[in-house]
């Protein structure tokens, strides 16, 4: 809807052109902004004290010249200019009345658009080592980069999601000397466990599926390295099909090596200079392109650091040919973005094609008393645990009602909470809601209408309505600014936003009523209401249930 009013601003601006008002040919982009009050209109702009400086003239003349073309267009009611050269537009309830025209005419489809124009979007999330289940922070990680990818192929964007697999350092080694010793002490041996190897239940669980397939080895059976990190995998895998989270693409860190991509990397970084060697390591001068210091890629004892590794991750990325990479990282990653950009920028590419997302820490509470994060019998750390106890939907949306870089408190009371404190339940029940209100007027006999028109839905003439209206209006533009700004969370608001406007006016308003044109066109409402919150949801990864 947003876009129609800047079509009508920018005739607006030619045809003050055209008379003279104004002479410059680079009109700044225009940018529309919603009033805090509504008596404000419904759309304020600064457009012409953009361009005062360029005419060399008053910002409320050029304001005076736009605002009376914008007055003369048939969807505004009336338009004024405001303190020292805003414009604000009121418009006519026939413009927003076409919202509910447009949403019963695209359905499920209501919220996409073109605006990515089949640009190449890599996504990298969660690529949570595997050594260990997938604990909170991994899980909100999961939430964020899945969400953020429905949202952009939802704007029209090619979206890539991938997994990147590290299965090729020492901490993969780690685990099969652990699974091994946890093997060897199942058979009833006397073990040392070395503090450095994982200790949890869940080593013990894969010794047990070893020996349940292999026995004591032998006869083909796989490496305690290999089992443990499949195994591994495979639950991760299952944790995140449960999450209704998915990957298009798994990539094994271990592929690199096989396929001799790290020492080519390294080797066309040292022919470019940039590699140097110095106090027996190799080091990569990533100083040169904006790093705070050089960083080392094979350590004085030859072993290779994480970074060798990414650096041809990287590289390959690049290679694939997307237009943009989206890695989504834990907070305590934020050291590796100068070093990720320095590569780039090495091998002769634009770093803006890399966009990072740090994903911060979550704090469990039960009742508003923080949940202790150790891993002692009782206490949350896992996502199994969590999702387990307040389900995927409450989860997926918990985790999604912050920014990404903010600390989230998650209660898990609340979340498993029937009330309207709960935002999820809330949301939900918004779509449950209108279901049954649908319900229950075909059992009366009374079906939402098929075919309608302005003249039907002008019947929507209470405050609330138009509030609604208004805002099912702005979904679409939502979801474009969603995807480019990259942040799933503004869809989480506009729904909490949405079901805050209905259910007042439920509460206040009879949907089914003895006049039938009346009773169709709120029926119209509520199912315009309950198709974009169910878009919205879908966006999310979280059900829109008929029945709650």
């Amino acid at each position: 809807m947003k876009a129609g009013v800047i079509g009508i601003l920018e005739g607006a601006v030619a045809g003050a052109r055209e008379e003279g008002h104004i002479s410059t040919e680079e009109v700044p982009a225009i940018v529309l902004d919603k009033p805090k009050k509504a008596e404000f209109g419904d759309f304020s702009t600064n457009i012409a004290m953009l361009l005062a400086p360029l005419e060399k003239k008053k910002p409320r003349d050029i304001a005076n010249a736009i605002a009376g073309k914008v007055a003369a267009y048939p969807e505004v009611e009336k338009c004024e200019v405001a303190g020292p050269g805003f414009i604000n537009i009121f418009l006519k309830r026939t413009f927003w009345l076409k919202a509910l025209l447009d949403i019963a005419g695209k359905g499920a489809g209501f919220g996409q658009s073109e605006s990515g124009a089949g640009k190449r979007v890599q996504v990298e999330y969660v690529s949570a080592n595997p050594t260990g289940p997938l604990h909170i922070g991994h899980g909100r990680g999961a939430a964020v980069g899945d969400a953020l990818s429905r949202i952009l192929r939802a704007a029209g964007f090619d979206v890539t999601r991938e997994f990147y697999i590290n299965d090729a350092g020492r901490q993969v080694f780690t685990l099969g000397e652990s699974v091994r010793l946890r093997v060897e002490e199942l058979k009833g041996k006397a073990i040392e466990f070395p503090p450095d190897h994982y200790k949890g239940d869940y080593v013990k669980d894969i010794a047990r599926e070893y020996l349940d397939k292999y026995g004591d080895g032998g006869n083909g059976a796989p490496g305690y390295k290999e089992f443990g990190a499949s195994s591994m995998l495979e639950r991760i895998r299952k944790d995140l099909e449960d999450f209704r989270v998915g990957f298009d693409v798994w990539f094994s860190e271990k592929s690199l090596d096989d396929a001799g991509k790290v020492a080519e990397t390294i080797q066309d970084l040292k022919a470019k200079g940039h590699i140097y060697e110095a106090e027996g390591a190799l080091w990569f001068r990533t100083t040169d392109f904006g790093d705070d210091k050089d960083r080392v890629l094979i350590k004085a004892d030859g072993e290779r650091t994480y970074f060798a590794s990414d650096i041809a991750y990287h590289r390959d990325k690049i290679e694939r040919g997307f237009d943009t990479l989206v890695n989504i990282w834990g907070a305590d990653h934020h050291g590796y973005e100068g070093r990720i950009r320095a590569l780039l920028r090495a091998l002769g590419h634009d770093d803006a094609a890399l966009r990072i997302i740090f994903i911060q820490l979550v704090a469990l509470l039960r009742k508003g008393v923080p949940v202790p994060m150790g891993k002692r019998e009782g206490e949350f750390v896992t996502l199994r645990q969590v999702m387990d106890e307040v389900g995927t939907d409450a989860c997926r949306f918990f985790f999604l009602m912050r920014r990404p870089d903010a600390q989230l408190d998650f209660d898990l009371e609340l979340a498993k909470s029937q009330a309207p404190e709960n935002p999820v339940y809330y949301v939900q029940y918004c779509h449950a809601r209108i279901k049954s209100i649908i319900g229950f007027a075909a059992e009366k006999g009374i079906s939402v209408p098929e075919r309608f028109d302005e003249k039907l839905l002008s019947r929507l003439e209470e405050k609330e309505e138009s509030e609604i209206i208004k805002h099912l209006g702005a979904f679409e533009e939502l979801v474009e600014r969603s995807a480019l700004a990259m942040e799933p969370h503004r869809i989480t608001f506009y729904l909490m936003e949405l079901a805050g406007l209905f259910h007042p006016y439920y509460n206040k308003t009879r949907v089914v009523t003895d006049d039938q044109e009346l009773t169709a066109a709120r029926l119209l409402l509520c199912r315009a209401v309950a198709t974009v919150a169910a878009n919205g949801l879908a966006l999310l990864g979280v059900s829109a249930p008929d029945k709650m």
